[in-house]
């Protein structure tokens, strides 16, 4: 997977040669399509409420295992979005990547078990932006808010020393991760290079939390159940190419 510095590097590449034969600027205005292609940056700001042993073979038990915690770490992925001008200054944007594999570590007393399992994670955005300038202007801020709708898919336990001391030689253990609704928030700017042709970067904030309950079985059959509220809370940067129809 690329690192986002050759993401950057790639992207201003492409407005060096796009560049070169443009003479003036023409910004988005009402009506227009923008679709943009590049890389997002997604950097929780993470952490966790204890996992918490809920059941034993069945029986509620309610035990929290002291110091335990979670988060996830940063990932890259390829991103898109597309946006409808309503007028010169406001648009409707949709956001959207390649749902990559987002991957969960143990904290505090699960912290030597490292990466404990991923999860791939699907989290399209609809966003209403204001774009401050006129159609003419080379450079156009903007800002937006929005809702985000998160879920995960394939949620895997792949940390097998996890798994053992948990629940036992010959245990095995699955897990699955809750969806959510979340407000988005963002800031960016359009730069534009030609007729059809910009740049566009922006940053966003969505904070977004999810139960994971994680569901073990000993070699003898005993089924132990536990749960954690992880907090995810990503900032997502996100660096593309943008062509208006």
């Amino acid at each position: 997977m690329w690192k986002w510095k050759y993401a950057t590097t790639a992207c201003l590449s492409a407005l060096s040669l796009i560049a070169g034969s443009v003479d003036s600027a023409h910004a988005q205005a009402a009506g227009d399509n923008v679709v943009s292609l590049g890389w997002a940056h997604v950097a929780p700001q993470t952490g966790s409420g204890p996992l918490t042993v809920t059941s034993v073979g069945g029986t509620p038990v309610n035990m929290p295992i002291a110091g335990s915690g979670s988060g996830a770490r940063s990932a890259d992925l390829p991103a898109f979005i597309f946006e409808h001008y309503i007028t010169n200054q406001i648009g409707v944007a949709f956001l959207g990547g390649w749902p990559g594999r987002m991957q969960l570590e143990g904290r505090g007393v699960m912290d030597s078990y490292g990466v404990l399992g991923d999860t791939r994670t699907w989290a399209p955005e609809v966003v209403l932006r204001y774009h401050f300038g006129q159609p003419d202007s080379r450079f156009r801020p903007f800002v937006g808010v929005g809702v985000n709708y998160t879920w995960f898919t394939d949620t895997r336990v792949t940390n097998s020393d996890f798994v053992e001391q948990s629940f036992g030689p010959g245990g095995t253990a699955t897990a699955h991760a809750s969806s959510s609704w979340n407000p988005v928030v963002q800031a960016g700017l359009d730069y534009q290079i030609s007729r059809r042709w910009s740049v566009d970067m922006l940053v966003a904030y969505i904070p977004t939390d999810t139960n994971v309950t994680l569901t073990g079985k000993t070699a003898g059959g005993t089924e132990i159940v536990s749960h954690a509220k992880v907090r995810l809370h990503p900032i997502v940067t996100f660096l593309g190419i943008s062509y208006k129809f």
